[in-house]
């Protein structure tokens, strides 16, 4: 139970961080470069916080798409795969209901959870691609990073991990904002509504897809496990 837990925690986390941070600097990929930059970091920052403080218990996947990666593997039960995503799922909805309560407090000038949708000129199936490549990217280097054949670079896991979530999303972010996580795009979307729920499916099936893809490559590219 524990480990399903600190996924709950982790995915809180990175949802409460992440998309705060989005709403704070008011994240607009067309018009706020630095508020961009700002995002990415603050995603990344919060995988490699997480990855430090609860990898030793659950692994730190806090994203339903690296865990179907993970169970595809076969690093993981069923069991667990499918736990591990509700208790994902529910630390995203905890997550997006205090920065709900945050910005519901405000004056006004501060509006929003983060939720995802489509940019500006995009269309459904440019989106749909977007989350479908970039989750294959990074859930692939989540199964290299901490596969048993890196050793003791493994130590550095979560750190490679957390940059790869920056710059996933320095690039995805004018596509889709970036969810590359079912999880981080359905509990905000709960709570902002509109076409954030309406476009919600993409931000589940696309990222499903990569991490099935990321999974599929990584079997064959693995080299053996060392004794």
């Amino acid at each position: 139970m524990k480990k399903y837990l600190a996924e709950m925690v982790g995915t809180m986390v990175l949802v409460l961080m992440g998309c705060g941070v989005a709403v704070s600097l008011g994240c607009n990929p067309t018009a706020n470069i630095p508020a961009v930059v700002g995002t990415a970091m603050a995603f990344g920052l919060s995988v490699v916080a997480m990855a430090y403080t609860i990898g030793g218990i659950s692994g730190c996947h806090i994203n339903p798409a690296i865990t179907l990666g993970v169970f595809l593997s076969g690093r993981m039960s069923a069991k667990d795969c499918g736990m591990y995503m509700i208790f994902q799922v529910i630390g995203a909805i905890i997550g997006s209901a205090i920065l709900y309560v945050l910005t519901s407090s405000s004056d006004g000038s501060i509006v929003g959870t983060g939720a995802n949708d489509l940019q500006t000129g995009v269309t459904v199936m440019g989106g749909l691609i977007a989350e479908i490549v970039f989750t294959f990217v990074f859930v692939l280097v989540v199964l290299g990073a901490t596969s048993k054949t890196n050793g003791a670079t493994n130590n550095f896991a979560g750190l490679a991990i957390g940059l790869a979530l920056v710059l996933v999303h320095l690039v995805c972010i004018r596509y889709t904002g970036t969810s590359v996580n079912p999880a981080r795009s359905f509990g905000p979307a709960l709570f902002q509504e509109g076409s954030a729920m309406v476009n919600l499916w993409i931000f589940i099936v696309g990222p499903f897809i990569g991490g099935a893809l990321a999974s599929v490559v990584w079997r064959v590219i693995a080299p053996a496990e060392k004794d």
